[in-house]
């Protein structure tokens, strides 16, 4: 009995080190996996902040530089920008209001037509809204008359929805013109002052000059980005007017035949 209980002690005792050993180790395995976490969250967190500044360094940067070119000549182009801005954004509202589903439109008017005659199509093209729409009115008033009168009407209206669509573009097309040579002509006064200051001193010196010549390159760099993000905008816009004119074109001469398919 003796020897029995001896070696059930020794079991104990050795089940208790093995208990010990295998909740150290999971300790150990938990406080690694933890650091592991912890390291990684703080390089998220410390990946994130640099980004963070970077961006804000970026914009700053941006500020200081424009504020280095000069209130002058970096103001107007500014303002170029804003009053450019300000009409591709009209224009690009009034073009997609006036964009319209002319086959839909089509259909409409020639079911109008076949069912109600020309006073029901009238008021199908009255409660659409859109250039063909009122291009297709104007042909319908005038088509009791003949279909010379009602072609003449169409022609003669789509001329002045065309004035309508290309409102105003021809200001986004100066803003264009002008940032970049107001951008150059600081450059040129720029230009101008550094060797004014090389004419005072007597002797050519690189960091004499070095920053009115930086100050002077900035407002053409400023002039050059102005027109090519307004260049993007009008670019889009005359493609938008191209579109427009061609459904209108096109839905005149739909227009015109219906016009003859009903007077027989």
């Amino acid at each position: 009995m003796k020897r029995l209980f001896s070696i059930l002690a020794v079991a104990g005792l050795f089940v208790c080190n093995t208990n010990t050993v295998n909740a150290q180790v999971n300790a150990n395995a938990i406080t690694s996996n933890l650091s592991a976490t912890i390291a990684t969250a703080a390089t998220m967190i410390q990946d994130a902040t640099e980004a963070v500044a970077k961006e804000r360094g970026f914009v700053q940067v941006l500020k200081e530089k424009f504020i280095e070119g000069g209130a002058d000549f970096m103001g107007i182009v500014l303002l170029c920008l804003i009053l450019g801005l300000a009409v591709a954004i009209e224009r690009i509202i009034y073009l997609n209001l006036a964009t319209t589903n002319t086959t839909k439109l089509k259909q409409r008017v020639e079911d109008a037509l076949a069912s109600g005659g020309i006073e029901a199509a009238k008021e199908v093209c009255r409660n659409t809204k859109g250039p063909v729409a009122s291009i297709y009115y104007q042909g319908l008033s005038r088509a009791g008359e003949s279909i010379e009168s009602a072609e003449k009407a169409v022609v003669a209206y789509g001329g002045v929805q065309m004035g309508q669509l290309e409102k105003n573009v021809s200001w986004l097309s100066l803003f264009i013109a002008i940032a970049p040579m107001l951008g150059f002509m600081g450059t040129v006064i720029g230009m101008i002052a550094a060797f004014e200051k090389i004419a005072a001193v007597g002797n050519l010196s690189a960091s004499l000059i070095a920053g009115d010549i930086q100050v002077a390159l900035l407002t053409t760099v400023f002039g050059l980005i102005v027109a090519i993000i307004l260049q993007i905008f009008y670019n889009y816009i005359i493609a938008k007017i191209d579109s427009i004119v061609n459904d209108m074109e096109d839905s005149s001469i739909s227009l015109i035949d219906m016009l003859v398919d009903h007077k027989k």
